[in-house]
């Protein structure tokens, strides 16, 4: 057990902090779960402003079909590639689907990048525990490059990225498509990214007093409890952290934040990244909570934290505009 201070709430969140309830936990009724939020997208529509969107259904193998919504800027010129951005949701790899054209992440990263952006509608756990719902992810970054033209997609410019279950999903996308021999990938941005089984345990004995109000260890167990099979024990592709060989992966963005049980695995994610010789932008948000801007969206540092990640990942898309902005 390490002897460390206990990281404070940022000053500006301090009230959002305090006013936050004891958090239920969302995986006693998964299914309750994700129909509270489906209501709560529902009553909230996103603005699709400047977008506009196209579902396709991709065969798997076993004759059944994975969705995926295509998000593309109205005022992109036709002819000219855009850089290509899979966005995998978060949710504990069991929630967080959005409705159909609501996917807020992939229509804003779609308008500001601006990119063609990709919503994976993999599938979800317990009821379809690992591998299928990484493979579903896989399979769509397969589907993108290969129907790049079409899409209006540069097949050099694809990038995965994801927050909490999709940051993880997204480094294990990096090493399939390393291992495979897949698609190149230019670029994978890890927010808050949900990468090692072995956090919950971990973080209890690091937090045995952990506050009830934000993700606890006991909920990222959870994650893991219902995201791999009984009695199976998680590989790389399942947890990336569990990954021996970081070599030959694309540049990375590692988001973390203070108060997240998930930061010291993202953390030692990013520094066997640089170790093994990849590109890595690491940002920590000091005093925040896993999923503190849902809260506090309007705040000076959830602001400044999607600013950053989301000018990461157009630096490394359009590399050019970037040094052209230095000159």
């Amino acid at each position: 057990m390490t002897n460390r201070p206990a990281p404070q709430v940022h000053p500006e969140l301090t009230e959002i902090f305090d006013s936050l309830p004891p958090s239920a936990d969302p995986y006693e009724d998964i299914e309750g779960t994700r129909e509270g939020f489906r209501a709560m997208l529902a009553a909230h529509p996103a603005d699709r402003s400047g977008v506009r969107s196209e579902r396709f259904d991709i065969p798997r193998a076993d004759g059944s079909a994975l969705t995926v919504e295509v998000y593309r800027p109205e005022a992109s010129s036709p002819g000219k590639p855009l850089p290509g951005v899979l966005h995998f949701h978060g949710g504990g790899y069991a929630i967080g689907r959005s409705l159909p054209g609501q996917d807020r992440a992939a229509i804003a990263l779609c308008r500001q990048l601006p990119a063609v952006t990709i919503a994976v509608e993999y599938r979800l756990a317990p009821e379809h525990r690992y591998p299928a719902g990484l493979e579903d992810c896989y399979l769509a970054l397969e589907w993108t490059a290969r129907r790049a033209e079409a899409l209006g997609i540069d097949p050099e410019r694809i990038a995965v990225t994801g927050k909490s279950a999709g940051g993880g999903l997204s480094a294990a996308v990096a090493l399939m498509a390393r291992d495979r021999g897949g698609p190149a990938l230019a670029y994978q941005s890890l927010c808050v990214p949900d990468l090692d089984d072995r956090v919950g345990a971990e973080a209890a004995k690091e937090q045995p007093g952990a506050d009830s109000r934000v993700s606890s260890p006991r909920t990222v167990q959870a994650v893991w409890d219902h995201y791999l099979p009984e009695g199976v024990k998680a590989d790389a592709y399942a947890a990336p952290s569990r990954a021996t060989d970081l070599s030959g992966l694309p540049p990375a963005y590692v988001l973390v934040c203070d108060l997240d049980p998930l930061r010291d695995a993202g953390l030692a994610y990013a520094r066997r990244l640089m170790d093994a010789g990849v590109a890595v932008t690491v940002r920590n948000v000091p005093g925040a909570w896993h999923g503190f801007e849902l809260y506090a969206p309007g705040t000076r540092v959830a602001r400044e934290m999607t600013a950053h990640w989301t000018g990461q990942l157009r630096t490394a898309l359009y590399p050019a505009a970037a040094e052209q902005e230095v000159e």
